[in-house]
């Protein structure tokens, strides 16, 4: 069965899903099996994407006009369409010709893959090259400490002397959490 997914970024009425519509429909899509969202592909919380996914099942199709219309980047888009073939659904964009039914779509989404892969792997390499370098400069990588050396003393001493552990989270403001993790840290040290 072909089960068809339509998106445009806003709800007001510029935008429409109708060209969309019309495309899902004419490869034989039935209208009772479309599913539709007024949002931006940024979102993760998409409640007719989801509908979709969950409606699918092995054997299924899950079309749509254009590879946009799913993902918002492409490890997104490659998340999604990996987690269709785990429960068997195949996948298929209309504008860019992908199906992933046949060896052709296969192999794009192959190339797809790996574009993302090498996507991470650039990344990846940008993020270590930045921290040695912030490294020779005597920099250190990491998050900021939320309470110094010198403000962490002083809440030790105030709990010493019996303050609750409440009261120094109002005094010094900071959260219960903060203040255990900087307890754990300054006693494993």
């Amino acid at each position: 069965m072909l089960v068809g997914y339509m998106r445009v970024s806003s709800d007001n009425d510029r935008q429409s899903t109708d060209l969309q519509r019309d495309a899902l429909i004419s490869v034989g899509v039935d209208p009772r099996h479309l599913f539709e969202d007024k949002a931006s592909g940024a979102r993760d919380d998409r409640v007719g994407l989801k509908q979709a996914l969950d409606y699918v099942r092995a054997g299924d199709c899950l079309v749509v006009w254009k590879l946009d219309r799913l993902g918002r980047s492409l490890p997104h888009l490659l998340k999604i369409v990996t987690d269709l073939q785990k429960k068997k659904v195949a996948f298929r964009s209309l504008t860019e010709q992908m199906d992933t039914a046949t060896p052709h779509g296969e192999f794009l989404f192959s190339v797809f893959g790996a574009l993302a892969q090498y996507e991470r792997a650039l990344a990846k390499e940008r993020i270590l090259a930045g921290l040695a370098s912030a490294k020779k400069r005597g920099r250190l990588g990491g998050r900021p400490k939320i309470i110094s050396d010198e403000k962490l003393e002083a809440i030790t001493d105030a709990l010493n002397s019996g303050t609750s552990k409440a009261s120094v989270c109002r005094t010094f403001g900071i959260k219960r959490t903060t203040l255990y993790d900087a307890l754990k840290r300054a006693s494993s040290s």
